[in-house]
């Protein structure tokens, strides 16, 4: 019985972070269906004020989906995910600052250069504002796929919260990484992001399981 009431759990948790990858891809549902209708023209032929306009819209989306996630796993069963706020110590602060300067090194190689750069020259200002504004929500959800994601398969598995096999980091992996494989048609790019989800998965373990410092550095390692 307890058994099957811990598995039970687990795929609630399972099935909360399945709903935030849904909720990234409202985002090809707006851009490649909806969008497109309204505006007359597909996504790569969209002016500064229509592509200002999906992120604005996506992103109160998404902030909505995070808002809900929250709130219901709270109330529903009880699992607050900001209830983690234990100190790191001397050698999590250095795994972590490892993997941020891995993640920075790999998006160099990507990118061809900085990423910040790079976006800044092809976007001009205005459209890089809002789009890091829109990179903001979008870590939003990708955190929240980590964080059930993890929570699912350690009730699955485990009985408590200390081990440190990112679950959660490899879930985000085959979700996102599935995504872009099939929207841009790159399997070296969805390995790639099975990696990297990787990492974000690990940060998250490192940094104890708080929501607030995960955030903050998946987000710094996204955008940089």
């Amino acid at each position: 019985m307890d058994i099957q009431t811990k598995k039970d759990k687990g795929w609630d948790y399972f099935l909360y972070a399945l709903y935030a990858f849904a909720g990234l891809g409202i985002e090809v549902l707006l851009a490649f269906f909806i969008e497109p209708l309204i505006y007359g023209c597909s996504m790569n032929e969209w002016s500064t004020a229509q592509n200002i306009s999906h992120w604005v819209i996506i992103c109160v989306c998404w902030g909505l989906i995070c808002f809900f996630l929250a709130k219901t796993s709270k109330n529903k069963y009880g699992y607050d995910v900001f209830m983690y706020q234990n100190k790191m110590k001397l050698w999590q602060w250095c795994t972590v600052i490892a993997i941020f300067i891995l993640m920075i090194v790999i998006s160099y190689v990507d990118w061809n250069g900085s990423k910040v750069l790079k976006e800044l020259q092809y976007n001009g200002l205005l459209k890089f504002i809002f789009q890091y504004i829109y990179y903001i929500f979008e870590v939003g959800l990708m955190v929240l796929i980590i964080v059930f994601g993890q929570k699912a398969f350690e009730k699955w598995f485990h009985d408590d919260c200390h081990v440190l096999i990112p679950y959660g980091g490899i879930l985000t992996g085959f979700t996102w990484g599935m995504v872009h494989i099939l929207t841009k048609g790159s399997i070296t790019m969805g390995v790639s992001l099975i990696f990297i989800s990787i990492g974000y998965g690990a940060t998250y373990l490192l940094v104890n399981r708080d929501i607030r410092k995960a955030y903050i550095w998946i987000l710094l390692m996204f955008v940089l």
